[in-house]
């Protein structure tokens, strides 16, 4: 956006009196962010003297996110009262608004069902979340109703089960073989130098750790339990990658696994082409009742896209 000043005095006042659309805060921020030339060269303070003729070329910033809004979209709900609920969530929901998904969320859905109970509760792009769950991870999910269960399930969270009752478990479908074949994975996490996308096993990264178990071996693959001791974002991927197992059909870490998977039987291969997203699914949680202190565990059996694959591979 360029702009031809037409009164002279600080460049921040100049500039305010012609945009309306941007506040003189606002218009103070973007120069000292470096989004506004003056006359060509970087303006960086904004009581700068202009005059009259000058010119200002601005980066228009990005429109600021609206507030999510209710929309009614199934839910799955395994459990519900008035501190909060419990729910199975599907493979490709978004939890909360972020880029490229302003709508469509577990949020938009939340905000239908529970109405104006979640308002507020941990913040306005994410009303009572306490903790996600990737797009494309299926799985049990809890989420806050009340400011006394926001609180008293983050702090579950935030702790990890180390001195609580808080337990997470996963089911995987993974590449080969995890060598042991139960183990422990203690390797910090970051992200990726290169990919902002991704996460990578890094030295300066922060603790992350995963207990798994072997279930079953199946022909060119392996049905793995992963409970977390740490909840990092893509731990559970990253981890299984760095053991020379990663997850099926995962499109960030397991791309040179392609090859096997073009090479399986046709009904196996189909079953992971369907599949279309990580083979992870989050089939257990528990943690005490914020309010009550009771105990609860939640599980969730495979959904359907999973159990095929499964079923296709021991096919073999």
């Amino acid at each position: 956006m360029q702009v031809i000043a037409e009164k002279s005095g600080r460049a921040d006042a100049a500039l305010a009196s012609q945009v309306e659309a941007l506040s003189r805060t606002r218009i103070q921020a973007l120069i000292r962010a470096g989004a506004v030339e003056l006359n060509g060269a970087p303006l960086t303070d904004p009581s700068q003297k202009v005059a009259i003729g000058d010119r200002f070329d601005v980066v228009e910033p990005p429109p600021e996110p609206a507030e999510p809004t209710p929309q009614d979209i199934p839910l799955d709900i395994l459990f519900e009262d008035d501190a909060l609920i419990v729910l199975n969530k599907p493979a490709g929901l978004v939890v909360h608004p972020a880029a490229g998904h302003h709508d469509g969320t577990l949020v938009n859905a939340l905000l239908f069902h529970c109405g104006d109970t979640l308002s507020g509760i941990g913040g306005v792009m994410r009303p009572g979340i306490v903790h996600r769950l990737d797009k494309d991870t299926s799985g049990v999910l809890v989420v806050a109703k009340s400011d006394a269960a926001h609180k008293g399930l983050s702090a579950q969270f935030a702790d990890h089960g180390r001195t609580g009752p808080l337990t997470r478990r996963y089911t995987a479908v993974v590449w080969g073989a995890p060598h042991p074949l139960d183990g422990t994975v203690n390797k910090p996490l970051g992200r990726h130098p290169s990919d902002r996308q991704r996460f990578a096993v890094r030295p300066d990264g922060k603790e992350a750790i995963t207990h798994y178990r072997t279930r079953e071996a199946l022909p060119e693959a392996s049905l793995v339990e992963c409970n977390l001791e740490t909840g990092r974002t893509h731990q559970i991927r990253v981890h299984m990658a760095a053991i020379g197992a990663p997850l099926v059909a995962d499109q960030l870490y397991a791309m040179g696994f392609a090859t096997k998977a073009n090479r399986l039987p046709e009904a196996a291969r189909a079953a992971v082409v369907a599949l279309a997203r990580q083979a992870l699914h989050a089939s257990h949680l528990g943690f005490a009742h914020p309010v009550t202190g009771e105990v609860m565990k939640f599980d969730a059996p495979l959904p359907a896209d999973l159990a095929a694959l499964v079923a296709a591979l021991r096919a073999q």
